[in-house]
């Protein structure tokens, strides 16, 4: 009897080997990352496991990359696609090189999105399947000072992440298929050179994946793993929104317009 089928982007390394290793005994796997090599070795250790392994390498910073991965989505078997696939590029703006911006931009929020709209027709015909997307804790950093890491590009591809997941999961509702985002804080990985193995309270990798995986049992589709009141600061920021949203739509500029006078 054959099992599901999960996919895992960003499986050579970090919260994407974690995944692998955790689902190995109730899933049979896609293993997607750009070193082949790595993803080969991954995939003979977890064929011990009894796990059907695929290997697809693929760059998801690349156009012909996310081709590829939406290819095999496309095959409709698919039942749980986990992005894990990114990459920092923490630098002022003004210091990116022109030529990185795409390509930084393809594969932090880009590939999320064109891989799920891939899955997501097999998953709904089915009618089941989950899409989980692993962003950042930095997604909601944009307006912190305090926060030394230049981070301009990548927090915007991760906030636009968790916007995207949030708002699919409103698109999803009773369909049977459910969204989630992981936003986790610093993660003992090789992520940016390995900054987190230097920061004492990094995550790690595992925890962070069985979070994931315990959220998806929990109902969440907003996973912070290391944050205790969860369903407080998301209502918090859900609050925040709607006053937003409700005080800014209106057929007037607001009163500190109107009273100042333009030089």
């Amino acid at each position: 009897m054959s099992r599901t089928v999960a996919l895992i982007t960003g499986a050579s390394s970090g919260i994407g080997v974690a995944y692998a290793r955790l689902l190995a005994a109730h899933f049979d796997l896609v293993l997607v990352a750009r070193r082949a090599d790595r993803l080969h070795d991954l995939a003979a250790e977890l064929r011990e496991a009894d796990a059907a392994v695929e290997v697809l390498p693929a760059d998801l910073a690349t156009r012909d990359g996310i081709d590829a991965v939406v290819g095999r989505l496309e095959d409709g078997d698919v039942r749980l696609l986990i992005s894990c696939a990114g990459v920092g590029g923490y630098a002022p703006l003004a210091d990116v090189d022109p030529a990185e911006i795409d390509r930084l931009l393809t594969l932090n929020a880009v590939a999320p999105v064109r891989l799920a709209r891939a899955a997501l027709p097999g998953m709904l015909t089915a009618g089941e399947g989950t899409v989980v997307t692993v962003a950042s804790l930095l997604a909601f950093g944009a307006g912190q000072e305090s926060i030394p890491i230049p981070r301009t590009l990548y927090a915007a591809a991760k906030a636009a992440t968790v916007a995207f997941t949030r708002t699919l999961t409103h698109e999803l509702s009773g369909t049977g298929v459910r969204a989630q985002v992981v936003c986790p804080g610093v993660v003992a990985t090789e992520f940016h050179d390995g900054f987190g193995h230097n920061v004492p309270s990094a995550m790690s990798a595992q925890d962070v994946a069985q979070a994931s995986l315990a959220g998806l049992d929990l109902g969440e589709s907003v996973c912070v793993p290391g944050l205790e009141d969860q369903s407080a600061a998301l209502d918090a920021l859900l609050a925040a929104e709607s006053a937003l949203l409700s005080g800014g739509n209106r057929a007037t500029p607001a009163t500190r317009y109107l009273k100042h006078q333009p030089a």
